[in-house]
């Protein structure tokens, strides 16, 4: 009598994958946060304006707007898994070709770059809400971790790179390859898992337009107004605390530590929601905390360092309140895709022009008060609607929908 073959433990393969994921999320914010410290080099080295350096930071921005609503319809074409290897391949092509010499390929291979981390940043929510549907909370904040600590390595380590190692701003980009390199190996496993977001557990129901539903516009207002301010500080900072008396080198200083902190929130609060039966108050104690470090930038400058630190952990932890909110809030991964693209192609679009819209506000005033004072309303009106995003509630498919009032 034949012996039965002992069935294999999912556990190991639960563990690639959930490596495969920190690993993607790596890339997600690295290639582009890497950029500013080498960027007066570019600068240097093609004659660029301006104007023309700050379109390389704008770049990534509008191709996150543009590609995130199609990055669901790759994903139910080829499969959540395969799209994301898509993504890593575009990453590393990008980066290579952001450093191949010429002008024109530093413009390109930042756009492709920036297509690459859009597709990841879409469908890494969905792949979430069909593999990790108890767990959403906690590996969101893992990836966030491993997304905001391999930029705050990246911006630390690209200039020394650069300048002390002789590799020059385009050796240093390069050596980013590693990590879609990296990624691409340990995600590879994942090809031949289940192919197509449409279809997680036998079929989700169709679900009416994403567009339509109120609740899905507060969570897309929530994620777009985090992003707004943001990037505004990301690009603006330096000038900011220069304005207030800081050296050039203290401001590249704390500009890093606003980055560092960003990533802080990912340690707390995957545990803390778990416990949560909503995420009204987190969203509002978050966004207040955002509101009060703008304040503290203009009434205390002095304690710049302190209001840096409470403004990257503000800010990093609603973008991972609005990543959470994107399994949170649906009822399938194909919702999931929608709800995701449709945030981040309208955050990133408000993203991109932050810091125009900002930096114009100060050349008229001629002072960064006026700038910093919208930036604090927005964070207040970021508040009212993570009060409404936070809600226990989720955005109704066609057949749960029926003859129920859609989530609002």
């Amino acid at each position: 009598m034949s012996q039965a073959r002992p069935v294999p433990s999912a556990a190991p393969r639960t563990v690639v994958l959930l490596i495969g994921i920190l690993l993607v999320a790596a890339n997600l914010r690295a290639p582009i946060t890497g950029l500013a410290p080498v960027l007066g080099m570019i600068q240097d080295a093609f004659a660029l304006s301006t104007a023309h350096a700050g379109l390389l930071t704008t770049l990534p921005l509008l191709a996150f707007a543009l590609v995130s609503p199609v990055a669901p319809w790759l994903a139910r074409r080829f499969g959540l898994a395969r799209a994301l290897f898509a993504a890593l391949v575009l990453l590393a092509a990008g980066v290579v070709l952001r450093s191949a010499g010429p002008a024109w390929s530093l413009f390109v291979g930042t756009a492709v770059i920036g297509a690459g981390i859009a597709v990841g940043n879409v469908l890494l929510p969905a792949l979430l809400k069909r593999d990790f549907p108890t767990r959403i909370a906690s590996v969101t904040g893992a990836y966030a971790l491993a997304m905001g600590a391999a930029a705050a390595v990246a911006s630390a380590t690209v200039f020394p790179l650069a300048s002390g190692f002789g590799l020059g701003w385009s050796g240093a980009l390069l050596a980013m390859l590693v990590l879609p390199v990296v990624a691409m190996l340990l995600w590879s496993p994942q090809l031949g898992e289940r192919a197509a977001v449409a279809q997680p557990g036998g079929g989700a129901p169709a679900a009416s337009p994403i567009w339509r539903h109120p609740l899905a516009w507060q969570v897309t207002l929530f994620m777009g107004l985090n992003s707004f301010i943001y990037y505004v500080m990301i690009g603006w900072l330096p000038a900011i605390l220069a304005s207030r008396g800081y050296s050039a080198a203290e401001a590249g200083s704390l500009h890093g530590l606003m980055q560092l902190a960003s990533a802080v929130p990912g340690l707390v609060l995957g545990p803390l929601i778990q416990r949560l039966h909503d995420q009204r108050r987190v969203a509002l104690a978050t966004s207040l905390l955002v509101a009060g470090a703008l304040l503290g930038l203009q009434w205390l400058p002095q304690l710049a360092g302190l209001w840096v630190a409470c403004f990257g952990f503000g800010t990093g932890a609603c973008i991972i309140l609005a990543l959470m909110f994107m399994g949170l809030r649906t009822e399938n991964p194909r919702q999931a895709a929608a709800l995701s693209g449709m945030a981040q192609c309208v955050g990133y679009l408000l993203a991109a022009f932050g810091p125009p819209l900002i930096g114009g506000l100060r050349d008229r005033s001629q002072d960064w008060t006026l700038a910093l004072t919208v930036c604090l309303a927005l964070s207040l009106a970021m508040a009212a609607v993570g009060m409404l995003a936070g809600r226990n509630r989720r955005i109704r498919s066609a057949s749960t929908a029926a003859g129920t009032p859609a989530a609002g």
